[in-house]
């Protein structure tokens, strides 16, 4: 590298994967928590209402994920300018993506406060579970726009490589939110006894105050603050590249959340017992899954900086490494949890079928967890380097060209039952896995960057046309 791009460009070797992606991971598993706090303590009320609030949440859950597209996006813009030593430029797209993601939050706060109720009727829920629902998703879906807000700043400070921040503002989200249901749901203390209520309140009160710290902290580690007219400056170039990465990501969350939906059909016509062993054996699976996406979120990251800098042979040793790395701690990880897969089992319940059911599943993790880990970071790097496009036709072709009809096949027609079922969610993790990991090792994806190297501009961080 010359003289100038060495004193202008971030020192990326400086960026620890480690560093990065334990509080990737804590985050995660904080959010993981959050989302369940509700549930958990409302069933001290009653199973009816724990119910009805769990499925109001999910439609929650929907919307958080479509809130991603901008976020991976703008990580990918960011990490990308960042590293090729274009500080302004990164601020500039920074504040395009928070303003992007603020006015979609505002519309789907919009949709879920008048449109929550025919949403929810959709589910035939009986009428006292239909009000309870109603009024939480009414409460919490009009302050979405929190979560839209919170989630485009977060992807702005880990870019910048303080995934620690966004980590302790969760913590303490978590601790408020849960204090809150305490006094709000009970009525402890002399607060009043709100029930769902209070829940939501809770949850919408913790929320803002985060936001509030999330805002401080992206003014006080953004490299170039930002000013007020960044916010209502849409560059179409920087709308493009945020896009351009956000949108195909889009298309493979939907695609995901809906052959998954298909396949819980399938599962709900094996039995009642498949059903609930498949929701236990889910729910041990988020924390594998969330070692993998932390180590593909860090890998991410500290990638598209050295991407920007052209440094594109360290990127590609960088993605091998950290694949070897994840795969080896997934490995680890699902084998401990298989020699207890009956005692993991037992927390959930007490039914025997439902048990070996269960165990024989996570006996199987052992091959299908590994296979994830090679879709959850070989595509996060492929993202990192402006390839999106391709990951996401891989994977709809992937998914309902193969894990739908096989699982039907197996399951159903078969009569393998649950097993079969999670045979073909192996097969296409597996599948998919490897086609990423040989997209990787073609090196297409080099053509596919943001910003290009500055030897072979001349120019330092000129921006690169966006790649079909």
């Amino acid at each position: 590298m010359n003289n100038l791009q060495t004193e202008t460009s971030p020192a990326w070797k400086k960026l620890s994967l480690l560093a990065v992606t334990w509080p990737i991971f804590v985050d995660s598993l904080l959010r993981m928590m959050l989302g369940t706090a509700d549930v958990f303590m409302l069933s001290r009320i009653s199973d009816q209402v724990a119910g009805s609030i769990g499925l109001a949440n999910e439609m929650i859950v929907f919307c958080i994920l479509m809130f991603g597209f901008v976020g991976i996006g703008t990580s990918v813009a960011v990490t990308q300018y960042l590293g090729a030593g274009r500080p302004e430029t990164a601020t500039r797209i920074a504040a395009v993506a928070i303003t992007m993601n603020l006015l979609f939050g505002i519309l789907l706060s919009l949709a879920l406060v008048l449109f929550s109720r025919p949403l929810l009727e959709l589910m035939h829920l009986d009428p006292s579970m239909l009000q309870l629902a109603d009024r939480y998703l009414k409460l919490i879906g009009g302050f979405i726009w929190v979560e839209a807000l919170s989630y485009a700043i977060s992807s702005v400070i880990r870019a910048n490589g303080q995934s620690r921040d966004v980590m302790f503002v969760t913590l303490g989200v978590n601790v408020l939110h849960i204090i809150g249901n305490y006094l709000l749901i009970f009525g402890h203390m002399g607060f009043p006894e709100w029930g769902v209520t209070g829940a939501a309140v809770s949850t919408v009160g913790s929320r803002l105050l985060g936001l509030i710290v999330l805002i401080v902290l992206l003014y006080r580690r953004m490299p170039v603050p930002i000013r007020l007219r960044d916010y209502v400056t849409f560059d179409k170039l920087h709308v493009r590249q945020i896009l351009g990465i956000g949108l195909p990501s889009a298309g493979e969350h939907l695609s995901w959340q809906s052959q998954y939906m298909m396949i819980m059909v399938f599962i709900t016509r094996i039995g009642q017992e498949a059903l609930s062993a498949h929701v236990y054996v889910y729910n041990i699976s988020m924390y594998f899954m969330a070692l993998a996406a932390a180590i593909g979120m860090g890998t991410e990251i500290v990638i598209g900086h050295m991407i920007g800098a052209g440094e594109l042979k360290p990127a590609y040793r960088r993605l091998m490494k950290s694949l070897r790395i994840s795969l080896v701690l997934t490995f680890v990880i699902v084998c401990i949890a298989a020699l207890f897969r009956e005692r993991l089992m037992g927390l959930f319940t007490d039914n025997p079928e439902i048990i070996a059911m269960g165990a024989g599943i996570l006996l199987l993790s052992v091959i299908l967890e590994p296979g994830r880990t090679f879709n959850l970071v070989v595509i996060n790097s492929l993202r990192a380097a402006g390839d999106a496009r391709f990951p996401v036709l891989m994977g709809v072709l992937s998914m309902w060209g193969i894990c739908v009809p096989l699982s039907y096949f197996l399951g159903i027609h078969q009569e393998m039952g649950l097993i079969g079922v999670w045979i073909a969610f192996t097969v296409d993790e597996w599948l998919r896995g490897l086609i990423m990991l040989l997209r990787w090792r073609s090196r297409a994806w080099e053509r596919k960057v943001l910003v290009k190297p500055a030897a072979s501009s001349g120019v330092i961080g000129q921006d690169a046309p966006m790649a079909g």
